[in-house]
């Protein structure tokens, strides 16, 4: 629309040179994803593979190792890439959209919320699909959507607009209830618990390339849609006065924005289980570096959130290969003393 692209003055655009660090980065994570792994595979092999794809009918990739990379490993890095810069755009969106930067999707419930809708889900239909669509992500985004509701609507009433800590207080009482209600749901139908349980822990086992392909036009709306109204969170920021000033909707605003995260929060749940913290390391550094501008701190987030999932991905199917550790573990032991980080500079700020 356009009072969307109406520009705001004085707003730092994001510099090419770290722009290009940033492609450099994720294509270096991407690299390293394709080449550790329980089974090294030697850089040449992987330009090799990357050279001859298989749907342009070249017979190098149709066996051996170069099959292997195309049917496990690409796809793999391709979805921990998805993954990662979906949940750091969605955290730097509820941050900006709650001028909270300790707001997270699973801080603010949106995680416990998704993963109860996708358990349900996984549950009781086994993977059944309607019209070809798959059930999960539908069932995720509904469980996410109604946490971040709630989150909203309890942090609101007890102040949360003059106190940010209060709403991530109230998302985690959200998120305590969601989690309870799952932990239910499990104890009832037993006869699944191991598939859950497994799930929850944060996996990235694809079907293959037309698992990604399901996520993509999920990743593609959500994502977009945050992008396009990355000037009037730098407007929310400064007030509700400067958004208002623009002819759009304060309101509107954060309920697109909200609404859009959640979407992008859910399709990462449905697609790889619960991953933590994704949604605060990576917007915190990115505004470290390059500052507060949520012009900067999106496309950023997206760049370096997916070159941080691919890593951390590398890092769990390797340090204790051939076992494999759910990444959510190793996302958990980065993020939990990042938080602490984040809340103590916080509290230093404010004395």
């Amino acid at each position: 629309m356009a009072e969307h692209r109406v520009p705001l003055a004085g707003l730092p655009r994001l510099p090419w040179l770290w722009a290009a660090a940033g492609v450099a980065l994720l294509i270096a994570a991407a690299a390293v994803g394709a080449v550790v792994g329980p089974v090294h595979v030697p850089m040449r092999v992987v330009l090799q593979a990357v050279a001859s794809p298989p749907f342009l009918g070249s017979g190098g990739a149709s066996s051996g190792p170069l099959a292997i990379l195309w049917s496990l490993r690409f796809p793999r890095v391709v979805l921990a890439a998805l993954v990662g810069a979906l949940l750091a755009v969605a955290g730097a969106a509820y941050q900006g959209v709650f001028r909270n930067p300790l707001a997270d999707p699973y801080l603010l419930g949106a995680g416990a919320g998704a993963v109860l809708g996708a358990t349900i889900a996984i549950v009781l239909t086994q993977g059944a699909t309607v019209l070809g669509i798959s059930l999960v992500p539908v069932a995720a985004f509904v469980g996410a959507a109604l946490a971040v509701s709630a989150t909203y609507t309890l942090g609101s009433s007890l102040g949360g607009y003059r106190n940010p800590s209060t709403l991530v207080l109230a998302g985690v009482a959200i998120a305590a209830f969601f989690t309870a209600v799952q932990t239910y749901v499990q104890q009832v139908r037993s006869d699944s618990l191991r598939q859950v349980y497994a799930w929850i822990l944060g996996r990235l086992v694809t079907a293959g390339w037309d698992g990604i392909a399901a996520l993509v036009p999920y990743a593609v709306l959500g994502v977009g849609v945050i992008l396009a109204h990355r000037r009037l969170l730098d407007a929310l920021a400064v007030g509700d006065e400067e958004v208002s000033s623009l002819g759009v909707s304060p309101r509107r605003v954060r309920l697109i924005v909200v609404a859009a995260a959640t979407l992008c929060t859910a399709a990462a749940v449905s697609a790889a289980g619960a991953i933590g913290f994704v949604g605060i390391i990576v917007p915190h550094t990115v505004r470290l570096l390059l500052g507060t501008s949520y012009r900067v701190v999106l496309p950023m987030s997206l760049l370096l959130g997916a070159a941080f999932l691919v890593l951390a991905d590398t890092v769990a199917r390797t340090l204790t290969a051939p076992a494999e550790m759910p990444i959510g573990v190793v996302t958990a032991m980065v993020g939990a003393p990042f938080f602490l980080f984040v809340m103590r500079s916080r509290r230093l700020r404010e004395v």
